[in-house]
C-alpha cells in the first residue's frame, strides 16, 4: 500500500488535474490524501459581503469531492488564493511541510512548473523544496500533473511545454468517479467548450488515453523514483 499525496494550490486542481488517478489508487487499496494549498476565494471574492459563507461553501465542495474519489485525508493550507507570488516562500514551503510532515507520503503529485497559473508554480517550487532528497525524506516517488485551463493555456516553449513520461489508465469506472466528483465544484463548472466543464475533460482524457493506446488515461511527469 502507498501513501499517496496530491497537492493543489486550488480547489478542484486536483479532480481536474488527476481525479481518475486519485479514484484509482483509492479503489486498489492506497491511503491517498490531499492537500488545498490556498482557500480558493479570498482574491475572487474580496469584496463580497458573502466571503465567510462562500469559504465554508468551497471547503463543502472539496470535500465532497474527496468522498467521491476515496480520499481519506484533505488538509488546508488556506493562504490567500492568486496571492502566492507575493506570499513569502517559506510560508508556502511550510504548509507543503506540515502536511508531509503529518501524513508521511511515499508519492507526492504536484503541479506542472509550466503552468500558466502563477500560484501554480510557486506550490511547484515549494514541493521541491518540502519534497528535497534528503536521507530522512519519506517520498520516494515524485510526479506532476497538469491542469486544464492552466497548463496548456501557456504559450508552449521547449522550457515549458508538459511532456509526460507515466500514464494511468483510467477508463470505466474510474474516469466516471472524475466527473462525478468535478460536478462537486458547482462554482467552478464552465460550459464546454471551457476545459472545466465534462465533456471538455472526457475528450482530453479519451486525448491522453489515445496517445498511449487506451480509451482514456491521464499523464504525469515523473521526476524522481526511489526504488
Amino acid at each position: 500500500m502507498e501513501k499517496v499525496l496530491v497537492i493543489a494550490a486550488h480547489p478542484d486542481d486536483e479532480v481536474l488535474g488527476m481525479g481518475g488517478t486519485i479514484a484509482k489508487y483509492a479503489a486498489r487499496g492506497d491511503e491517498v490524501a490531499v492537500l488545498i494549498v490556498t482557500d480558493g476565494s479570498t482574491s475572487q471574492y474580496r469584496n463580497d459581503p458573502k466571503l465567510k459563507e462562500i469559504l465554508r461553501a468551497k471547503k463543502a465542495e472539496t470535500t465532497n469531492c474527496a468522498a467521491v474519489l476515496g480520499v481519506k485525508h484533505v488538509f488546508y493550507g488556506e493562504l490567500p488564493d492568486m496571492k502566492l507570488d507575493v506570499t513569502p516562500h517559506v510560508e508556502i514551503n511550510r504548509v507543503i511541510e506540515n502536511a508531509i510532515d503529518d501524513f508521511q507520503p511515499t508519492m507526492v503529485f504536484t503541479h506542472f512548473s509550466g503552468d500558466v497559473n502563477k500560484d501554480h508554480r510557486r506550490v511547484y517550487d515549494s514541493t521541491l523544496v518540502a519534497c528535497r532528497p534528503v536521507a530522512e525524506q519519506c517520498v520516494k516517488r515524485l510526479f506532476l500533473y497538469s491542469v486544464p485551463s492552466s497548463t496548456e493555456w501557456n504559450v508552449q516553449t521547449a522550457t515549458n511545454v508538459f511532456l509526460p513520461n507515466w500514464y494511468e489508465d483510467i477508463n470505466g469506472e474510474y474516469a466516471e468517479k472524475k466527473y462525478k466528483a468535478m460536478e462537486c465544484y458547482k462554482t467552478e463548472m464552465r460550459e464546454y467548450p471551457h476545459p472545466r466543464s465534462i465533456r471538455y475533460l472526457r475528450i482530453a482524457d479519451a486525448a491522453e488515453g489515445n496517445r498511449v493506446g487506451l480509451l482514456s488515461a491521464e499523464s504525469f511527469i515523473l521526476l524522481r523514483s526511489i526504488e
